[in-house]
């Protein structure tokens, strides 16, 4: 039986000590946060901002790609893995494009649309790791915890505001003292 794709790639940088770790985990960092501007937009502005996820979708994809890159040493796995993670990709775009259409949102709520699609980034980019990278897979699955971290600071964004604020006004009233 033959080894599974891509059973050579290791999960360790190329360069472990080439650059401030910082810089080695820039690209992941602004895809994390470029993630949660998107559902934040989407939310706030009660529309969705698809350039912004296909831009996204493409980015992991090229980070993918370049990130199993140096662990591949012959072209056609080169090759293989270029195609695959080409393939995985544009499925992932076609079902965000999917619930982007016009007859799908009718049905959901912005925030709900916004939601969904991190979601179905999330799962691709957990899936797209797990071929790759641990890293990716892992930023795959902090944005898919984030999904219902962001239901759940909307639904109580009031209890935490009000929190917030007894905690600030006894903080305020002990300080006077």
């Amino acid at each position: 039986m033959s080894d599974p794709p891509y059973s050579h790639v290791t999960v360790e940088p190329p360069h472990p000590g080439k650059g401030s770790y910082l810089r080695r985990k820039l690209p992941y960092i602004v895809v994390l946060l470029l993630t949660l501007f998107g559902v934040a937009y989407t939310s706030m502005a009660q529309q969705p901002f698809p350039f912004l996820w296909e831009a996204l979708a493409i980015v992991v994809g090229v980070l993918c790609i370049t990130t199993a890159w140096p662990a591949i040493p012959d072209r056609a796995g080169r090759l293989t893995l270029i195609w695959k993670q080409t393939a995985h990709w544009a499925t992932i775009l076609f079902a965000m494009n999917i619930v982007l259409l016009t007859g799908v949102q009718s049905m959901m709520t912005a925030p709900g649309t916004g939601l969904v699609i991190l979601l179905l980034f999330a799962v691709g980019t957990f899936l797209a790791g797990l071929n790759t990278s641990l890293q990716i897979a892992f930023l795959g699955f902090a944005m898919a915890l984030a999904v219902p971290a962001i239901a759940w600071l909307k639904q109580s964004a009031l209890l935490l505001f009000l929190i917030a604020a007894a905690i600030i006004g006894i903080g305020l009233g002990l300080w006077r003292r």
